[in-house]
């Protein structure tokens, strides 16, 4: 036993592979059953430190550590079941549990993965491991933990090696801050029907829930009954609501609407827009000698047999080196896990971990790995078909939606038409995340022409469904009412190619909405059919205009509609383009310009507990009936 300085046992681990003894010693004796006594024995770091556990408070120290190191084998996808209960100060004079290694008989997916799809994959895992699927009812409290970036993983992990057994290197990926953002902000599941499909969707709060199934006719909540409930508060809330004073006060405020923009970056832009701009990302991985060589163990597990150049594995588990100093380091380290994964403990009589049988001429001549006989863990190397359809689910959301760059989106494209031939069809558990819907598809070449400053030669429908062609300098985009808008400059005469000329339009006509020369066209994305970039032929001076003014550019037929709340300052307020606030009773009065009766409709329900009255009573009567249908709906199921 070892001592620490203040009297107390302290774990002995001297190579940092005390979790490794775990597994060799629970793989050699599978399919029995070992005591925690026997397990203390065999495990040479355990004995080291807590002998025979011929005490309580050996017993304490013991089943403490036990229970870390067993909870970092679950994170790696290495389950360990017991029987009997777990150790208790009651169960003195008693072996007070005991554990084997779970093996799943599901069969398992083994694929293989071309070095470009690693960072697309590790997004996709990343979002995937996110999703906390709420099908089971004593699961819904995953949603309610105080950490947003505790993956949240169900609490009995699926036996297996995962995709660390088949894609070694996820952890070497960079995963963009930005995506990192906005999974981990949606820090809630649950499961939704849209007639008859279930969808995963992760959001960030019951009103973001709510605001996802009113925009989805026909949806409605299966799972968790937390979510359930809140959503009928809501409506009950809504179906309450009297009509709002339309008045307006001497004294309001404007809500600053963000955008991407050619000359200033706004704050609060959306997470979506703002995704495409990040360049630096952060690995998502952990660093330490255990970690890494668990990965390697899993990777050998799967490959039995096979053969990988020492320099290979340096650069799928440590990473890419910078210059050839640097490799040979990696090389080390790599050669130092292989000789540690195959190193029998200093005791004779207990087990090691000695998971392989390395043919050591090939590596020594030729710098070769390859394993053979790992103990039987090569049953559980590969993917499980329930984690694969999140997983398949996770690469098709990630190839449609604003949050991965354009040529890693095309890359989830191709990886998503590979992986659904091993999903069963209808099988797949399809995932969403709210306030993503898919984009545009001329969100990206609209955007390059805002950051490159150029031109965009474009066809569009105008609003009497006739395709027009225009040449138009793009200078923001926002979101309004959920839906994507591109703010256009139109006199760009001066900076148009010859052959270009026919194209730009020459209205400057007088706008009696806002009483300004007709030089800005405000369009909705989803009209742009086709889009070219063009050069200008000089610099485009477009004057910066706030998006609250190009608002009145489209909005020619909107609606004046009022709602009040009953608390200040609430965040979802200031995502109102244009909004006017001000000050009434305890709460706030809001004003705006709705252009989509169905998404104020919506918006009203989905945040009926702070909002007390609205306005007009057309808008009032048909919140009211959206509620009391969802209600009845709801009742009748």
């Amino acid at each position: 036993m070892a001592e620490g300085t203040s009297g107390r046992r302290r774990f002995s681990d001297k190579w940092g592979k005390h979790e490794l003894d775990v597994l060799a010693v629970l793989s050699s004796a599978f399919p029995q059953w070992l005591t925690s006594r026997q397990i203390a024995q065999r495990v040479k770091a355990y004995a080291d430190s807590y002998g025979e556990l011929a005490d309580q408070a050996a017993k304490a120290a013991f089943a403490k550590q036990f229970q870390r190191d067993r909870a970092k084998l679950a994170a790696m996808g290495i389950a360990i079941e017991s029987r009997q209960p777990e150790y208790s100060s009651k169960s003195e004079g008693q072996d007070f549990a005991s554990y084997r290694l779970q093996l799943g008989d599901e069969p398992r997916i083994r694929l293989m993965f071309e070095p470009e799809d690693m960072p697309v994959l590790a997004s996709a895992n990343y979002l995937a491991r996110s999703m906390a699927i709420s099908s089971e009812p004593d699961q819904s409290q995953i949603a309610q933990r105080a950490s947003r970036t505790t993956p949240r993983v169900p609490q009995t992990p699926i036996p297996g090696l995962g995709l660390d057994s088949i894609a070694p290197g996820l952890g070497t990926q960079h995963i963009p801050d930005s995506l990192v953002k906005v999974i981990d902000s949606r820090r809630f599941a649950a499961t939704i029907d849209v007639d008859g499909e279930h969808v995963n969707v992760a959001y960030t709060d019951s009103d973001d829930l709510a605001m996802y199934v009113l925009e989805h006719p026909g949806a409605t909540i299966v799972s968790p009954q937390e979510a359930v409930d809140a959503y009928h508060r809501r409506l009950h809330a809504a179906s309450q609501f009297v009509l709002a004073d339309e008045s307006a006060g001497p004294v309001s405020a404007s809500v600053v609407s963000p955008s991407i923009s050619r000359d200033v970056s706004e704050p609060g832009d959306p997470e979506s827009i703002k995704a495409q701009n990040k360049k630096n990302g952060s690995a998502f991985q952990t660093g330490s000698e255990v970690d890494r060589r668990l990965r390697l163990m899993l990777f050998l597990s799967a490959h039995l047999g096979e053969e990988f150049s020492l320099s290979e594995l340096a650069v799928r588990f440590i990473g890419k080196p910078k210059n050839d100093d640097e490799l040979k380091k990696f090389v080390n380290i790599i050669h130092k896990d292989i000789n540690t994964l195959t190193t029998v403990s200093d005791d004779g009589e207990m087990a090691g971990s000695q998971f392989f049988d390395i043919d050591w001429p090939l590596l020594d001549a030729e710098g070769i790995v390859s394993a053979t006989n790992s103990l039987g863990l090569e049953r559980l190397a590969g993917i499980s078909p329930q984690y694969l359809s999140m997983l398949t689910a996770s690469v098709s959301y990630l190839a449609h939606s604003p949050l991965l760059p354009d040529k890693q989106r095309a890359q989830a494209e191709s990886l998503y038409e590979r992986l659904r031939r091993h999903v069963t069809p209808g099988q797949t558990p399809w995932l969403s995340l709210t306030g993503y819907e898919l984009e545009p598809r001329s969100f990206s070449v609209v955007k390059r022409a805002i950051n490159t400053d150029s031109l965009l030669d474009m066809e569009y429908t105008d609003s009497t469904g006739s395709t027009r062609r225009k040449l138009v300098a793009p200078s923001k985009i926002f979101i309004d009412e959920g839906v994507y808008y591109a703010a256009m400059y139109t006199d760009v005469g001066a900076a148009t190619p010859k052959d270009k000329k026919a194209y730009v339009s020459k209205d400057k006509t007088i706008d009696k909405a806002n009483g300004k020369p007709r030089t800005w066209q405000v369009l909705r994305l989803a009209r742009i059919e086709k889009a070219e970039i063009v050069k200008p032929t000089k610099t485009i001076d477009v004057p910066n205009m706030p998006v609250s003014e190009l608002r009145k550019w489209s909005f020619d037929n909107g609606t004046d509609a009022v709602f009040i709340t009953d608390q200040h300052d609430l965040p979802f307020i200031k995502t109102l383009s244009g909004a006017t606030v001000e000050q009434c009773g305890a709460g706030e009065k809001v004003h705006l310009t709705v252009s989509s009766d169905s998404w104020y409709v919506a918006f009203c329900i989905a945040h009926a507990r702070h909002i007390t009255a609205v306005a007009p009573e057309t808008l009032r009567t048909m919140i009211v009936a959206r509620a009391q249908r969802e209600l009845s709906l709801s009742e009748n199921k």
